[in-house]
C-alpha cells in the first residue's frame, strides 16, 4: 500500500461514517416530525413544521446521503472490496435510498396539501428506514461469508460469442 492510501482510506471512512449518522438520523427524525402535522393546525404551527421538515430534508438529510454514497463508493475502490456481503449491503443501501425518496415525497405532500394530506403513521417510514439500517450494520460489522453464489455454468464461463456491436480497438 502506498504511504498516502491508508491516510486517504481513514479520511474517507470517517467522512462516510459521519455522513451515514446524519443521513440515518434525519431519516428517522423526519417521520416523527411529520407526525406532528395536523391539517387543522394554525398557519403558525403549520409554518413551523413545514420549515423544520423542509430544512431537515433539503439541508441535512439529502446532502448527507450524497456524501455517504460518494465516500462509500470511493472506499469500495480504495479497499478493493468486491465480496458477496458488499453486494448484499448495496442492495440494502438502495432500499435506504428508496425510503429516503418516499420520506421526501411525504414532506412534499404535507407542504403542497396541508389541509388535505395526512402523513402515514410514523412507524411505517421509521420501519422502512430501520430495516435497511439494521441489515447494513449487520453486514458491515459481521462481514458474513456467503460462499459462492450458485449460478449455472453458462453464466460463469465466456461462451465465445460475438457481441452485437463492434468493440473499439485500443
Amino acid at each position: 500500500m502506498n504511504g498516502w492510501l491508508p491516510v486517504l482510506i481513514t479520511l474517507f471512512k470517517g467522512v462516510h461514517i459521519a455522513a451515514l449518522i446524519l443521513w440515518c438520523a434525519g431519516l428517522l427524525a423526519l417521520p416523527l416530525m411529520l407526525s406532528r402535522h395536523d391539517p387543522d393546525a394554525t398557519s403558525e404551527d403549520y409554518g413551523r413544521i413545514r420549515r423544520a421538515t423542509h430544512m431537515t430534508y433539503a439541508i441535512l438529510t439529502t446532502p448527507a446521503a450524497i456524501v455517504a454514497v460518494v465516500a462509500g463508493t470511493w472506499l469500495i475502490f480504495f479497499r478493493e472490496v468486491f465480496v458477496p456481503w458488499l453486494y448484499a449491503k448495496l442492495l440494502f443501501v438502495a432500499a435506504l435510498a428508496a425510503a429516503h425518496a418516499w420520506i421526501g415525497h411525504l414532506v412534499l405532500q404535507v407542504a403542497e396539501k396541508p389541509e388535505k394530506y395526512r402523513p402515514p403513521r410514523s412507524y411505517l417510514p421509521v420501519t422502512a428506514v430501520g430495516i435497511p439500517v439494521i441489515a447494513i450494520l449487520m453486514l458491515v460489522l459481521g462481514k458474513p461469508e456467503f460462499g459462492e453464489i450458485p449460478l449455472p455454468d453458462w453464466l460463469r464461463e465466456p461462451r465465445g460469442g460475438q457481441l452485437p456491436f463492434d468493440v473499439p480497438k485500443r
